[in-house]
């Protein structure tokens, strides 16, 4: 139909980061009104065996993303000497939320127990702490001041970032990644706004339980080994401190290319208040976040309810 095409490839925060090339493309004002959209439809395909065979010249993942996360994993457990229930935790409240999401893929609802006592695929993540393999797509259209005005209750983008850093380089904290910090930290800048304070609610992506904890201090919502504690006590459930994927996020379902646009889209239903059984009360500012590859792509953005 004579529209311009742009594509976007960053592993698995291409949602996040294409999301945030239309909003760029916005403020520019190369164009009025953008149309992004993502999609995934991994029962064609087996992502993990495209992960797994070995790489000329690179460490070798052999047990597909699992098996690279991991270590990641059990390296933040013992750096903070974290209590192992935590990720279970995790589980357990995004499949509960996951229930309250007709679209979402899993509506799945389990105990502790039955979480713990799930198969033990890549120590320490269980089988019921993963992600699913998801067919799925979400859209977004992004507009100006002017077409903006013809839309009940828009979200405004108040902040969007993307960073990005090497897999593998000497010194790099693969628990806690600068590159993460970074876009965090230019996307509340933009918007002027302190996370601990001012963020009613996030959608994080969050494929393997832990990274729940983990990301909750990378994107600085809390200090480094308290994200874990936010977890037991409760903070991040529906009705706590920080609500975290209200729609059941990753954990509930995983079409990979749309995931992360996905954890954009549930931000800006939040501050429409258009997020039906899973809409935090009152939510005026929300954050959207994606990562993908080696957690070395990040993009974020933050959007409110309120003209900036």
């Amino acid at each position: 139909v004579g529209k311009p095409i742009f594509r976007v490839h960053t592993a698995g925060s291409v949602g996040g980061s294409t999301a945030v090339v239309a909003s760029h493309l916005i403020q520019t004002g190369v164009h009025e009104q953008v149309l992004t959209l993502a999609f995934e439809k991994q029962s064609e395909a087996n992502a993990m065996w495209a992960l797994s065979p070995a790489i000329p010249f690179q460490p070798q993942l052999v047990a597909g993303a699992g098996g690279y996360f991991a270590p990641l994993i059990r390296s933040y457990m013992a750096r903070h000497d974290a209590h192992p229930d935590a990720g279970p935790m995790v589980a357990v409240k995004d499949r509960e939320n996951g229930m309250l999401n007709p679209n979402a893929h899993l509506h799945l609802k389990q105990t502790l127990d039955e979480v713990k006592a799930a198969p033990m695929l890549w120590d320490p993540i269980r089988y019921s702490e993963t992600c699913p393999s998801s067919d799925g797509a979400v859209a977004m259209v992004l507009a100006n001041d002017k077409h903006a005005k013809g839309c009940k209750n828009p979200a405004w983008v108040l902040g969007t970032s993307v960073r990005t850093e090497r897999t593998f380089m000497a010194g790099r904290d693969q628990v806690n990644p600068g590159a993460g910090q970074l876009c965090a930290k230019d996307v509340y800048d933009q918007a002027g706004i302190d996370p601990r304070k001012d963020v009613d609610c996030a959608e994080i992506y969050v494929p393997f339980s832990w990274f729940e904890p983990m990301w909750l201090e990378n994107l600085g919502f809390c200090e480094p080994g308290e994200g874990w504690k936010w977890t037991m006590e409760g903070k991040t459930r529906i009705g706590g401190q920080l609500p975290l994927n209200m729609s059941g996020g990753v954990l509930c379902t995983n079409p990979i290319g749309a995931s992360g646009m996905i954890r954009f889209a549930e931000a800006a239903r939040q501050v429409r208040g258009t997020a039906a059984a899973h809409q935090v009360d009152g939510a005026k500012i929300a954050v959207g976040h994606a990562y993908g590859g080696g957690s070395q792509f990040f993009a974020m953005w933050a959007v409110g309810s309120a003209r900036p």
